[in-house]
């Protein structure tokens, strides 16, 4: 006969039922034993038997797996376990062919410790804090007045009464956009996370606030889960951390970008203080007036200042000085003209009278005459002429023809 792992399945020649859920067994059990840890989500302990149901959760995920156990392998290695305790189980997978469901069996249940729980939170702390989830060159600033504000807080809690109380009293405007979420036990960590995504993916959401009250180290524990601090560091929106008390220290309050110490303190470092700030607009505006009257007494001084200078005191005296100076310069050229007139003159006439005592003229008017030959030569002499010559006689008042009779 041919087995089923040689010849496979077809719509002709399919395979049982059972010979599916032998082979679905056969591939579960090679897993073997294996160390699982988990936080306990429910426990069923059925009267009349000594096998023990549990629910063993992953503290980061919506996943669950159910453990059986024996009563005796339970109360040997956690007598005391509850809801919500951390354990870690060696168990072998199983897969029940009869009703088709898989279940761990466990032959060793070890309840995790507080000291084992925080010394896994530091080794948890320094591997994140080596791949740079708490460097602070990657920490953004938040918005000094965001128009909405993303709340991640349980349901009607005191952590949430405080964060709007204390918001709204410092600035009555502000708008919140509350997501409700587990904030301990299994649940915690996957809706923390979601709702994360939520604000994150709201453009109007400009910084999200975790908010949790006081509790023990155990209810704080999801705040400290790997899974939620690398959603926080893969948040694009500022986030605030407020959990518990001034003391607790969480592992999100390192990547988150601001740590509060208490739900109260998120609200005061989320939104300003109305009342505070009108008292700085208003010492502000008072500064600025000061500064502003100073300045125009300053610059009125420099006006009275120039106003009183003589150019501006009688703005005429420049032009009248200048007009005095083109006055005196006229007259002065008009009497320098005058007098070089008056000396020119006077040397005319001088010079007109000298001409005229050296003048033939002024010879003839004494009865002196000129007597020339034909050719216009004076005759100084009788030998110049001879008898019978025409000669012109020039006179004072005109001129006389004469002729020659004896020399």
């Amino acid at each position: 006969m041919t087995t089923p792992e040689k010849k496979k399945s077809t719509a002709e020649e399919p395979w049982p039922v059972r010979v599916v859920s032998q082979m679905i067994s056969a591939w579960i059990a090679r897993l073997g034993w294996v160390w699982v840890e988990g936080q306990v989500a429910q426990i069923s302990r059925r009267p009349g038997t000594s096998t023990v149901f549990l629910t063993l959760r992953d503290p980061s995920a919506e996943i669950s797996l159910t453990v059986t156990t024996n009563r005796d392998v339970l109360d040997l290695g956690a007598p005391e376990l509850k809801e919500g305790a951390r354990v870690v189980a060696h168990a072998k997978p199983d897969f029940f062919a009869g009703r088709g469901t898989f279940s761990l069996r466990a032959d060793e249940i070890r309840q995790v410790g507080l000291g084992e729980l925080l010394a896994r939170l530091e080794q948890l702390k320094k591997l994140l804090a080596a791949e740079g989830l708490f460097d602070r060159a990657r920490k953004r600033p938040l918005p000094f007045l965001p128009g909405t504000v993303g709340l991640v807080t349980g349901r009607a809690s005191a952590a949430e009464r405080d964060v709007l109380d204390n918001a709204r009293r410092r600035w009555p405007a502000v708008r919140f956009r509350i997501l409700n979420t587990a904030v301990q036990g299994p649940a915690a960590v996957p809706q923390i996370i979601e709702a994360l995504k939520v604000l994150d993916a709201d453009p109007a959401v400009e910084v999200i606030i975790l908010a949790r009250g006081g509790g023990g180290v155990e209810d704080l524990l999801p705040f400290s889960d790997e899974a939620l601090c690398r959603a926080i560091f893969a948040c694009r929106t500022p986030v605030i951390s407020a959990i518990g008390h001034e003391t607790d220290v969480p592992l999100i309050d390192f990547v988150a970008d601001v740590r509060a110490s208490t739900p109260t303190d998120a609200a005061k470092r989320v939104v300003p203080d109305l009342a505070e700030e009108r008292r700085l607009i208003a010492t502000a505006r008072g500064r600025l007036e000061r500064a502003m009257r100073h300045h125009l007494a300053r610059e009125q001084q420099r006006l009275d200042a120039a106003r009183s200078r003589p150019v501006l005191a009688n703005p005429t005296a420049m032009l009248d000085q200048r007009a005095a100076d083109v006055d005196a310069l006229r007259h002065r050229a008009h009497r320098t003209l005058g007098y070089r007139l008056e000396r020119a003159d006077d040397d005319l006439r001088h010079t007109v009278a000298r001409l005229r005592a050296l003048s033939p003229a002024a010879t003839l008017q004494r009865g002196y005459a000129i007597v020339q030959a034909a050719d216009g030569a004076v005759v100084r002499a009788p030998a110049d002429v001879s008898t019978g010559d025409a000669l012109r006689v020039r006179l004072a008042e005109g001129e006389l023809a004469a002729k020659v009779v004896a020399t």
